[in-house]
């Protein structure tokens, strides 16, 4: 039996050429050899598990990290035909690959483009050189152009850019600096993700931030980067369709979306999470026990109930500015979203925090997406 289900493919490639200073990603640099070794196993992976998805429609494919441009061109494209050869992959379907700038050159992107590949995310994060080197990121602005520039020749027309705020010695100044410059590009990018550093415990900056090493903006101006960027990006003709990203008209991320959505995904590669017939899972997080067994690597199995689902369908829905929807609720779980929680949607909405932009929808206000974390804690039912 063919069906039509929709699905995506995620595939982690761990490595980079310098970990960063905030990150508490699963990578680090690694030797050709392991690259190689590691490639191939993401290709048996992928093969193995194509039999149970032969029901899907594959309409997302994204190649994450790390930073999948340091990988060897030929075992990418060798990943991508394995991919076409084994998957029901939509005429359509969104191919998106990470890059950061100093690790894709115009022969590098050329091929990509080549191979399918038709979505570019550009990790740019700041544009002043000396906030990057605080970062700890290993390229610069003109780095940074240069790549975006060679990007546009070899035939890229959805790219995305990724900016972070509240950076360790960053004014307001500074900050609106670095949108100013991405919007100034020509032409400008199509989508920019724009986030507020996340002290992560394990990373360096956790560990500079308890000393009292890390000078931070504080909470004010924090506040007002996030403001400014809302309002500077929709005056740039950006809508925001979730808490964190912004695009022009017909360029929201598909695959991102497709997680806000419960879309059901395969992940692929060391730490990668999937869900799938309600049941969410992770592979291992040890390279080299992937490498020697990438078939039989999954753990953390977790069939989800009715209300564990209920509360994805929630927290998840609600990050995306155009909310939730009251019928598709109903049609997945044979009750209405006033049965399960009618009482937390008439308080929320009393407070502010939520309204119905439309019949039939429930959405997040202005100031609900504000205190998002907050309004999430209250749809919880386990």
């Amino acid at each position: 039996m063919t069906g039509n289900r929709e699905l995506e493919l995620y595939f982690h490639i761990p490595f980079c050429v310098r970990k960063c200073l905030y990150c508490d990603f699963l990578s680090g640099p690694g030797s050709p050899e392991e690259e190689r070794r590691y490639m191939e196993a993401l290709i048996l992976e992928a093969e193995a598990r194509a039999e149970e998805c032969r029901d899907f429609l594959v309409t997302s494919v994204f190649l994450g990290g790390g930073t999948p441009s340091t990988a060897d061109t030929a075992q990418l494209e060798a990943l991508l035909r394995s991919v076409r050869t084994s998957y029901r992959l939509a005429g359509d379907a969104e191919l998106t690959i990470e890059v950061n700038p100093g690790t894709a050159d115009g022969e590098k992107l050329r091929r990509y483009r080549a191979a399918g590949i038709n979505r570019l995310s550009i990790g740019l994060q700041s544009a002043d050189d000396g906030e990057l080197r605080r970062l700890g990121r290993i390229h610069t602005w003109e780095q940074f152009a240069e790549t975006y520039r060679e990007a546009r020749e070899a035939g890229f027309s959805n790219i995305n850019v990724d900016v972070m705020s509240a950076l360790p010695g960053q004014s307001l100044e500074s900050y609106l600096g670095t949108l100013e410059k991405v919007l100034s590009l020509a032409p400008p990018p199509e989508h920019i993700s724009a986030y507020s550093l996340i002290l992560e415990e394990g990373t360096p900056f956790f560990e500079m931030a308890g000393k009292g090493l890390l000078e931070l903006p504080d909470e004010d101006t924090d506040r007002a980067m996030y403001h400014e960027t809302k309002r500077r990006l929709a005056k740039a003709g950006y809508g925001r369709y979730e808490i964190s990203n912004y695009a022009r008209e017909g360029f929201a991320c598909e695959h991102n979306c497709g997680y806000w959505r419960r879309r059901e995904y395969l992940g692929f590669g060391t730490g990668a999470a999937s869900l799938i017939h309600n049941t969410r899972f992770q592979n291992c997080r040890d390279r080299e026990r992937y490498v020697r067994d990438p078939v039989g690597c999954r753990e953390d199995v977790q069939v989800l109930s009715v209300e564990e689902q209920m509360e994805e369908f929630m927290f998840l829905g609600l990050r995306l500015t155009e909310g939730v929807s009251l019928e598709e609720f109903g049609r997945c779980f044979g009750r209405s979203m006033e049965q399960v929680y009618g009482e937390v949607i008439r308080r929320k909405i009393r407070e502010g925090l939520l309204y119905r932009p439309e019949e039939g929808k429930l959405a997040l206000t202005e100031l609900g997406l504000d205190v998002s974390n907050y309004v999430m804690q209250a749809f919880l039912l386990t």
